[in-house]
């Protein structure tokens, strides 16, 4: 029997978040609808989604084409030693369904390019970075800018990481942020905790633009350093001539 729309069990589930004021029921009830696709299921991906599945959101779409490697366990909270050689989509897609059976999760093990963007992404209501390259990166926000989905972006490094959100038609994109392609790095350091810190970051923007709670990160960068534990925020405004969401992009 549903009480307000959900089950007792969901009711148990969620008694914590369900007493932060302006969730409530009927923020539960939105997370429950929504669909979340998170593109890259690694170091950041991993805990984004663990979170977004624990926290009730209704659709999980995990797109990664990789598979578990050994050096991917420092951070990879999902993934276990037995898993290696295995297809990470499907692999985080079993551990998030033991997490959280009240959530649905579809492992999609592709690459996502130019090609399929559009297909892999549509349907979203937000779109969350968990990628190591900038190619791709730009790939989700074009996409997402096209389809007017929220865009969640984070990057990591070492000790130091940033987060923004993108709102298509409301705010930069991340091309105005990042106007030259940065050149791709092989294997980067990076620390687990690192990702964490990130990654919790991004489950929340997400958590709030699904329930309509405060104020989320648009127009403001937010970078992370590690080594000093010092947050700072830089102001970023959108681009006229952007080639993405720009006047001349219109054009």
């Amino acid at each position: 029997m549903r009480a307000e729309g959900l089950t007792p069990e969901e009711l148990g589930r969620y008694d914590r978040q369900l007493r932060i004021r302006g969730l409530g029921v009927g923020g539960q009830l939105k997370l429950r609808r929504a669909e979340v696709a998170v593109v890259g299921v690694g170091g950041l991906g991993c805990p984004t989604a663990l979170y977004l599945a624990a926290a009730g959101v209704g659709h999980l779409r995990l797109i990664d084409h990789g598979l578990v490697e050994p050096s991917n366990l420092n951070r990879q909270v999902l993934y276990r030693p037995e898993d290696v050689g295995r297809p990470k989509a499907e692999v985080a897609a079993e551990r998030l369904r033991e997490l959280n059976p009240h959530v649905e999760v579809e492992p999609v093990p592709q690459t996502l390019d130019e090609h399929n963007a559009h297909e892999l992404l549509g349907g979203a209501d937000v779109v969350v970075d968990g990628l190591d390259n900038w190619r791709t990166r730009f790939i989700v926000n074009r996409t997402c800018v096209e389809l007017g989905v929220p865009y969640v972006h984070a990057g990591v490094r070492g000790l130091y990481g940033q987060v923004t959100t993108i709102l298509p038609g409301r705010g930069p994109c991340l091309r105005c942020l990042v106007k030259a392609t940065p050149v791709e790095e092989g294997a980067l350091p990076i620390l687990g905790a690192t990702c964490a810190i990130l990654a919790g970051l991004e489950a929340l923007e997400a958590v709030k633009l699904i329930t309509g709670l405060g104020k989320p990160l648009v127009g403001r960068l937010l970078i992370f350093d590690g080594l000093e534990m010092k947050l700072e925020e830089v102001m970023v405004r959108r681009d006229a001539f952007c080639p993405v969401c720009g006047a001349s992009s219109k054009r």
